[in-house]
């Protein structure tokens, strides 16, 4: 009772400094303007004589007899006037110098009394009424957000009353369990995720199961995994299964301006969650509110407050009544160890990136919203998107569809989410971008020589299309490659083919036109990458053979490597690097020496159409050729 006496108080006083700022605001810009259309000057009544003498006078107006007496003077603004009082007595004489002035006395000017009832009015009387109904106003709302008149149910803030309301509340939006509206059957591709949630569902479903037993329910999930694979749809999925109400908020909304914020709302979080039990509390991006805790300099107190506080309300509400929190994070390693130990976190579910046959559930899944025109092959799809998301491939079936409507059709083809592929990897075709006739040649040899260097290895995978036409991503053109099989493991000897692969396009530049072109940065960053992981990870290296010489930063966002070697150490990983390219970039070359008829041929036919598939390219790659030069023998 304390404490909320002690909230009203602090609410109050930031009511009071919020209605005065607006008095302030009003009486600085609106009130200074009203007071200046009535400026009334105290003169004598000589110097309304003498300025009549001197016709400079130009409207008179006479009040309560003639004793007062209000005029303008000539060639001043209407909102300029002097008041003075005559002489009693004086009323014929005044009139007869009014008229030898030529002045007008019909005119009716503001009196002296109205102007200052209109100056108190809107200076003092107007600002303190504004004021004392805005204080009232807000006094009604802080009443209601601590609950004088009522329950509320106010979880979300909006405007200025819900700024006020919402500083006693989380802020966590709540849905009933009736519009949860998602289940497990709206998620595909994590089937090991939903096993390892479908016991917390039944737990919330038949508590007493459990209890017989002797087992107590998890107090808390946390669900991993890179950005896009369907964390907050899981944790929707179990309040959608399980029929209970799903509290949702991020963890940045526990961050606040003001000291001690952020520990109110986790107490307000789990104290609204304790009168709807069961029920789930979902915390996403919990990294936000949960890192580790440190005594460097760049430690913050207000988070490491909230944080301490999470831990305290997870570590002591009763979880008989079945609350289950869920936290979903890309940045698992940055959490602090306290907030991931059993009794917290009793559970870390992956929710990696969907194989093959995930991805193909991932595209099916959202297929079905989609009017299709048979036949539609979404197997092709899956294959040509290793890597990607669920939130990836749901894009690229959106994509199809709005390509099947920009071409005025009802219904989307299977070229429609092939070429969505393309948009999300590489971008929308850049149409603007016009190309002279020697770069456009540059580019087509480049991409030729990245594909003849990829179909003569033995495990790679096949080429699948070959284009020249520029891309949003910045790319001129890309040669793609598609796995028939998904793999898992990769062999040095796959490694060194696939550098050699990066290294075909440079390769081909140099054989035919002698010269080398800024095309090739991202070949070189992706062979420089792959070699280095080769040596510093993989142990690939003759030189450092099993010997870990660096570190992924974050598995689940960028993947940086890091080295954890000593400075020398570092130089011959350099020079390690190095060589490997070069080989590959030689080896290369020696393809492309051998194949050179075939380069001109291919890179000819590729410079006419701009693009063609890897069945094309394959059979003109095969195809015999009286005028091809014998291959040099090994």
């Amino acid at each position: 009772m304390e404490m909320d006496e002690h909230k009203r108080r602090r609410n109050m006083i930031l009511y009071v400094l919020i209605a005065l700022a607006v008095y302030l605001v009003l009486n600085t810009l609106l009130f200074p303007n009203m007071r200046q259309q009535s400026q009334i000057t105290e003169v004598s009544y000589s110097t309304l004589l003498s300025d009549l003498d001197d016709k400079k006078v130009s409207e008179v107006d006479y009040t309560t007899g003639g004793a007062d007496v209000l005029y303008r003077r000539k060639g001043e603004g209407d909102d300029v006037a002097y008041h003075t009082t005559a002489l009693p007595g004086s009323e014929d004489y005044l009139l007869e110098k009014i008229e030898a002035a030529g002045a007008e006395i019909d005119v009716t000017i503001p009196s002296n009394d109205s102007s200052l009832w209109t100056y108190y009015l809107l200076t003092l009387f107007l600002p303190i009424g504004v004021f004392l109904l805005l204080g009232w106003w807000l006094n009604r709302r802080m009443k209601k957000a601590m609950g004088d008149d009522g329950p509320s149910m106010n979880f979300g803030s909006g405007g200025f009353g819900g700024m006020g309301g919402g500083l006693g509340k989380s802020g966590a939006r709540i849905v009933a369990s009736k519009d949860v509206g998602v289940t497990f059957k709206d998620v595909a591709g994590q089937e090991e995720a939903k096993e390892s949630l479908k016991e917390v569902v039944d737990f919330l479903e038949n508590p007493k199961r459990y209890e017989d037993i002797g087992a107590r329910l998890p107090r808390g999930a946390l669900l991993v995994g890179p950005p896009g694979t369907g964390k907050t749809l899981l944790a929707k999925a179990v309040a959608g299964e399980a029929g209970v109400p799903f509290f949702s908020i991020s963890g940045s909304e526990f961050v606040e301006m003001f000291v001690g914020r952020g520990a109110a709302k986790v107490r307000d979080l789990f104290k609204q969650a304790n009168e709807k039990a069961p029920c789930i509390v979902f915390i996403d991006e919990i990294d936000a509110v949960g890192k580790r805790r440190d005594a460097g300099l760049s430690t913050n107190d207000e988070r490491e407050q909230t944080l301490n506080q999470l831990l305290t309300e997870m570590d002591g509400f009763d979880n008989h009544k079945g609350i289950v929190v869920l936290a979903a994070t890309n940045r698992p390693d940055s959490l602090d160890p306290a907030l991931l130990r059993p009794g917290r976190f009793d559970r870390r579910i992956p929710v990696e990136l969907p194989d093959l046959a995930g991805r193909k559930a991932i595209l099916e899944l959202h297929a079905k919203d989609v009017k299709t025109q048979p036949p539609i092959d979404l197997s092709a799809i899956a294959r040509a998107t290793p890597g990607a998301s669920g939130a990836d491939l749901s894009n690229i079936i959106n994509e199809g569809a709005l390509r099947a409507v920009r071409q005025g059709r009802s219904r989307a083809t299977q070229d429609d989410f092939e070429e969505s592929v393309e948009v999300v990897i590489a971008g929308q075709q850049r149409k603007s971008t016009v190309l002279s006739d020697h770069e456009k040649q540059v580019v087509s040899y480049h991409e030729i020589g990245h594909a003849i260097v990829a179909a003569n290895m033995k495990e790679g995978a096949p080429v699948t299309k070959i284009t020249i036409v520029p891309r949003t991503s910045g790319a001129l053109g890309y040669t793609m490659q598609v796995e028939e099989d998904e793999k898992f493991l990769t062999t040095k000897q796959e490694v060194l083919d696939k550098l050699a692969v990066y290294c075909g396009g440079r390769a081909a530049e140099e054989l035919i036109f002698g010269e080398m072109t800024t095309g090739a940065a991202n070949d070189i960053e992706q062979a420089t990458k792959l070699a280095r992981n080769m040596i510093t990870r993989f142990g690939m290296s003759e030189e450092f053979g099993m010997m870990a010489l660096g570190t992924v930063q974050n598995a689940y966002l960028s993947q940086d490597t890091s080295l954890t070697c000593a400075p020398g150490t570092a130089e011959r990983v350099d020079d390690a690097v190095k060589k490997v390219i070069d080989e590959a970039h030689k080896r290369a070359l020696q393809i492309l020496k051998e194949n050179k008829f075939k380069l001109h041929e291919l890179a000819r036919y590729l410079y006419k159409k701009e693009t063609i598939t890897g069945d094309e390219f394959m059979t003109l790659l095969k195809r015999e050729n009286p005028l091809m030069p014998p291959k040099p023998q090994a």
